[in-house]
């Protein structure tokens, strides 16, 4: 399935955001952190660059999380994905940039608060996947000692693994020395 470019990468940068502090500590316990983040994933608008703006974040974060625990529950996801559209008080209207000339959503005004911008724009990407019936796409890292979680985007939706601890080959490597042992 094809989502669009926004969507796609709304719904990564909403996977590093849950996984910014599951993997090896916090990579956005500070403001500079937060910077490389949003610059990462080309957000614009509105940056208070404070505590405040931080500590919503990461209750974002807190929720997105919730919410990817439970993607099994395709009521509960949709009642979080409301939720968050309402909280966020999401007003989609659509866009272009410079550097973007595709058309697409904005779901809140560039002077809206940070945290406003993400949750209405994360929740509109989630509300796609849950159109498209596609909540499967939304996992949690298949190795046993990781709790990272990731959108699988691939075609046959068969990725397991998440980006964050190069697990895939910790996995594959173990897998591979299992046999030869075997072998052996």
């Amino acid at each position: 399935m094809n989502f669009s470019h926004d969507t796609e990468l709304t719904l990564r940068a909403a996977c590093v955001l849950i996984n910014s502090d599951r993997v090896d500590g916090d990579h956005l316990a500070d403001l500079a952190s937060l910077d490389d983040y949003l610059n990462d994933f080309g957000w614009t608008g509105r940056r208070d660059r404070d505590a405040a703006e931080l500590a919503a974040v990461h209750g974002l974060r807190r929720r997105l999380g919730e919410l990817w625990a439970t993607a099994g529950d395709e009521e509960a996801v949709v009642g979080q994905v409301n939720a968050l559209l309402i909280d966020n008080r999401a007003m989609p209207w659509l866009t272009r940039h410079p550097e973007n000339p595709e058309w697409h959503l904005h779901l809140a005004a560039d002077q809206d608060p940070l945290v406003q911008r993400m949750g209405a724009e994360m929740a509109m990407a989630l509300a796609d996947l849950i159109r498209a019936g596609e909540l499967r796409r939304l996992k949690t890292c298949a190795a046993s000692d990781c709790t990272a979680v990731l959108i699988d985007l691939s075609r046959n939706r068969s990725r397991i693994f998440c980006d964050t601890g190069n697990c895939g080959n910790r996995q594959h490597v173990a897998a591979y020395r299992e046999r030869r042992a075997r072998e052996s």
